[in-house]
C-alpha cells in the first residue's frame, strides 16, 4: 500500500509538516505546510482507491490475491504499511532542522514517489485506479519542482561559496561544537 511506506503519502505529510517548524524561510515553511497538506489530500485518495478494490472480495479472492495474512490482522481495514507488508512508523521519515539536508530529503522523497507510481502503472490497466495514480505521480513532479525552488531560494540566502558545508545553527554557539 502506497500510504504507509517509506515512500508513501502519509511519510511525505509527516516529513513536511515536521520540517516547517525548523525551517528557517518562511516562503519555504508555507510551501512544506501546503504539500503537506495536500500529501494529506493524496493518503485520502490512495485510501478510497483501496477500499473500492477491497470493499467486495471473498474469501477465496482474499486466499487467491495472497490478501490472506493482511486479512488476518485487519480485515478489510485500511492500515497503513510498505506493499511489502512492513508497517508505518516514524522512521519512515526524516527531520534534522538544516534546511538544505531537509529540502534536499524532500526532493528524494518525491522522486521516490514518483518511481512508486511508475511501478504502480506498470504493474496494472484498470482505467480507474490509472487515471488518479498518475494524476497523483504529476503532483509528485511539481513538488520536486517546487522543493527544488525553495532549495536555490535558501542556498541564495547562506553564503555562496560554501552552502554545503554552513550550518547556521553551529556558528550560533561555537564553544558547544569543540571545534573552536
Amino acid at each position: 500500500m502506497h500510504s504507509g511506506g517509506p515512500d508513501g503519502e502519509l511519510a511525505a505529510s509527516m516529513r513536511y509538516l515536521s520540517q516547517r517548524f525548523t525551517m528557517p524561510n518562511k516562503t519555504c515553511k508555507g510551501l512544506l505546510t501546503d504539500i503537506g497538506t495536500e500529501e494529506l489530500g493524496h493518503l485520502e485518495i490512495i485510501g478510497a482507491i483501496i477500499y473500492q478494490l477491497t470493499k467486495n472480495l471473498s474469501i477465496e479472492e482474499i486466499k487467491a490475491s495472497g490478501f490472506d495474512k493482511y486479512y488476518v490482522d485487519h480485515t478489510l481495514a485500511l492500515w497503513p504499511q510498505a506493499a511489502g507488508g512492513i508497517p508505518f512508523n516514524a522512521c519512515e521519515f526524516q527531520s534534522k532542522g538544516d534546511a538544505i539536508t531537509d529540502l534536499h530529503e524532500d526532493m528524494a522523497a518525491e522522486q521516490k514517489a514518483r518511481t512508486t507510481y511508475d511501478n504502480i502503472l506498470r504493474l496494472i490497466d484498470d482505467p480507474d485506479v490509472c487515471d488518479p495514480i498518475r494524476f497523483l505521480r504529476a503532483r509528485e513532479v511539481v513538488h520536486y519542482q517546487r522543493f527544488g525552488e525553495a532549495l536555490r531560494t535558501v542556498q541564495d540566502q547562506l553564503d555562496s561559496r560554501n552552502f554545503y558545508a554552513f550550518n547556521p545553527e553551529f556558528d550560533k554557539n561555537p564553544k558547544d561544537c569543540g571545534c573552536r
